[in-house]
């Protein structure tokens, strides 16, 4: 009988041995147990009906049906596990945007990156995944960051903030927290509609904005939905948050 504390894990891959070494990291992880596998795309799907895994450890190039191809489809059921690729190709990262893959993985896959991985996926559940892809309106809804455990695909929508500090830049989000080399700056730029300035150093998720307080002391403060905590405001940033909030929180 399946433990219901541990989370089940499908994996897909063309070579017996890349399967079998796989599950053994995963089998040598606690809380997660490999319900099967699945030598290409098509299989993959079958097994998905069958097994309802919550995570898929998938990799692209294969024969018949691909990976990538695997996961488009995979992305339109209604309760999709959560990707992982896993693929000695660092080229695909792009195209796995509009597949909403929760991570990235280089092989040979490292067991501290495939941990950190399954980790991420498991705070983000097969409803979750599905109401995001569906919230997603285009390939710039997420974005790459690369880190020492690969590639990281994070979901514009979810980011909270993004917090400066020296040389990087950390990125937190609703899986957890990336850092990244892209500045503040850059990030604004580009994500005009999902990040919003409240400081030197933070970026703000405007999905998570609930409301701006004013401290006995004069400080400002960002106070974020869903028990996320509160972010100061700087003084030069204050106008303008206030006007972004009478534009789009009126009430």
């Amino acid at each position: 009988m399946a433990d219901p504390n541990r989370r089940s894990v499908l994996v897909v891959d063309d070579e017996p041995l890349a399967r079998e070494r796989i599950r053994r990291l995963v089998e040598a992880l606690p809380g997660y147990t490999a319900c099967g596998e699945a030598g290409d795309g098509e299989e993959a799907l079958t097994k998905i009906a069958q097994l309802s895994p919550d995570i898929l450890l998938l990799d692209i190039r294969m024969p018949g049906t691909d990976g990538m191809e695997a996961a488009q489809r995979i992305a339109r059921l209604e309760a999709p596990p959560a990707v992982i690729f896993c693929t000695a190709y660092d080229h695909y990262a792009i195209q796995a945007f509009d597949v909403h893959a929760v991570a990235y993985l280089l092989k040979p896959v490292r067991r501290e990156a495939l941990a950190d991985a399954l980790k991420r996926a498991g705070r983000v559940n097969r409803v979750q995944l599905q109401a995001l892809a569906e919230k997603a309106s285009g390939p710039d809804e997420q974005i790459a960051i690369r880190t020492h455990r690969g590639t990281e695909l994070i979901d514009i929508r979810g980011i909270l903030y993004c917090e400066a500090d020296q040389k990087y830049v950390t990125i937190h989000h609703v899986r957890g927290e990336t850092v990244t080399d892209y500045t503040l700056k850059e990030l604004e730029g580009t994500y005009p509609q999902h990040l919003l300035r409240v400081h030197r150093h933070t970026l703000v998720g405007v999905r998570f904005i609930r409301a701006l307080l004013r401290r006995r002391d004069g400080q400002n403060l960002i106070d974020l939905t869903d028990h996320y905590g509160q972010l100061p405001v700087s003084r030069r940033h204050a106008a303008s948050v206030r006007q972004w909030l009478r534009e789009h929180c009126p009430g």
